[in-house]
């Protein structure tokens, strides 16, 4: 597992991921709905779709609700995010499979369409070529990727972060915090630029990358499995 990852091992570090992450994503519950119908376009009415990132649950429940016909297998490194996962989307369990680990450990199946949500800003570029590549060999050809986290938008990424940081304020934040906010962002994640994001998809094996969704420091895209 990549080191920046290994806070979300920890139960007490991750107990709010469920409230806080719809107040520091903008639009999170409209991305969710968006990536039910991009997948929908390339998926038949009983699709499998894999979860990469699913700790927590929010885009399991998201899509469950949206689309009963669908079932899910989820993958992700953190068993304290995991079991929050199984918490939120426990009213579908039923079509719902949970595994820890990473991509390589998720099934070589030909999955109907894939999301990775709010996750690969963690990883090196090395790294998430590697997860790109390893999520396209288990997807259906034809079928829909949807991805989205932050990015380096233009030549002064903190000035995004710092909006982001804005946005996901409490009660009693200086911008002062802000800044400070997206300076520790800013060193931690290893952000890329837009292009290099579509450039790593098409190495990775998709086609026609797609932006469909930018707010502030974030950006989503869906991509084509070749």
């Amino acid at each position: 597992m990549n080191l920046k990852l290994s806070p979300f091992r920890n139960p007490a570090a991750v107990a709010s991921y469920v409230h806080d992450t719809p107040q520091k994503v903008p639009g999170l519950a409209d991305l969710h709905r968006m990536a039910a119908i991009l997948l929908g376009e390339g998926a038949p009415g009983s699709a499998h779709i894999f979860v990469v990132g699913a700790g927590g649950g929010l885009e399991l429940k998201a899509l469950a609700e949206l689309r009963s016909d669908w079932r899910f297998t989820g993958v992700d490194p953190s068993p304290a995010m995991l079991d929050i996962a199984r918490q939120t989307s426990a009213p579908y369990a039923d079509r719902i499979t949970l595994l820890e680990g990473t991509v390589d450990q998720a099934p070589m199946l030909a999955f109907d369409g894939a999301t990775c949500l709010l996750t690969l800003h963690f990883l090196d570029t090395a790294l998430r070529l590697h997860t790109l590549s390893q999520i396209r060999r288990r997807l259906r050809p034809g079928s829909r990727f949807v991805v989205a986290h932050h990015t380096a938008p233009d030549a002064n990424p903190q000035s995004w972060l710092a909006r982001s940081a804005a946005f996901a304020k409490r009660a009693g934040s200086s911008r002062a915090n802000e800044i400070s906010s997206a300076k520790s962002m800013a060193d931690q994640l290893p952000l890329l630029p837009p292009i290099a994001e579509e450039e790593l998809l098409l190495s990775a094996g998709f086609t026609e990358p797609s932006l469909f969704y930018a707010a502030f420091s974030f950006r989503g895209w869906v991509a084509t499995a070749g």
